[in-house]
């Protein structure tokens, strides 16, 4: 009974102890010009600052009334961050398949740095807003990479 017992009590321990980790989240996200001509801004993103999101958020008591209006999007603005120089898909001459090359690379760099921190790849998300054709000439692809770490 005694073994049982101690035995009961050391597999709680341990739902507890791996219970009383927790999760910490990191986006870092990568936006690649398909601006024609190379004349656009491509960077990895990664905030330095984090801010709590509480801070920003409001409730609707009846649906209709809300406090966002005390809410100043100036305060949301992080003044921390690196920025990592990416390459534009488009070169003068269209598509430049060296440049996403270079891209992947450093991508797969920043990556890389992050898991030998300890942080792991959960999920990856993409969109893009792409040139609608002519007279147009604006477009992005935004990746964003969700990183989770146990503490």
């Amino acid at each position: 009974m005694r073994k049982l017992l101690l035995l009961a009590l050391l597999a709680m321990a341990f739902v507890f102890e791996s219970n009383a980790q927790s999760l910490q989240y990191k986006v870092i996200t990568s936006v690649e010009s398909i601006v024609p001509m190379g004349i656009g801004r491509s960077r990895i993103i990664e905030e330095k600052s984090p801010i709590d999101a509480k801070d920003f958020t409001t409730e609707r008591t009846d649906g209709k009334k809300s406090k966002q209006s005390d809410v100043k999007r100036k305060d949301a603005k992080v003044s921390l961050f690196a920025e990592t120089k990416l390459l534009n898909f488009y070169s003068i001459a269209g598509i430049n398949f060296q440049n996403i090359a270079s891209n992947d690379a450093l991508i797969s760099s920043k990556i890389n740095a992050l898991v030998t921190e300890g942080w792991e790849l959960a999920f990856v998300t993409s969109a893009v807003e792409s040139d609608s054709g002519k007279g147009d000439g604006k477009g992005i692809f935004i990746t964003r990479y969700i990183f989770k770490k146990v503490n």
